[in-house]
């Protein structure tokens, strides 16, 4: 599927975040990924209701790289069990979707 996606990730703090997001983007798998410094995540883990500080990441990419992008951020993630959701953007500016194109690897240039 063509088009923008977006790639939503908690990490356990933001130097794990800026790491795993300089690989995707070095790897051109994600166009950007905007790293937000302080949330407080609330979840059931393990039978017990816990409250963390994290950091958490939207990436930007193509519908094309989505589940690739996917599947690299879970083989980088420090989590036994990372909370990645990942979906289709509905719209956005034929600009932006040019710039992700350029950014990212194309899966029909590569003959993939």
């Amino acid at each position: 599927m063509s088009g923008a996606a977006l790639i939503w990730c908690p990490f356990g703090n933001e130097t794990n975040a800026g790491e795993v997001a300089a690989v995707l983007v070095e790897e051109r798998l994600v166009a950007c990924a905007n790293i937000i410094p302080s949330i407080t995540s609330v979840f059931r883990w393990q039978g017990k209701v816990q409250r963390e500080s994290e950091a958490g990441v939207l990436f930007k990419t193509t519908g094309k790289l989505l589940e690739d992008a996917v599947e690299r951020l879970t083989e980088l993630h420090p989590y036994e069990t990372p909370a990645i959701l990942g979906w289709h953007a509905d719209h956005a500016p034929t600009a932006v979707l040019e710039w992700l194109e350029q950014q990212t690897w194309s899966k029909s240039a590569d003959g993939q």
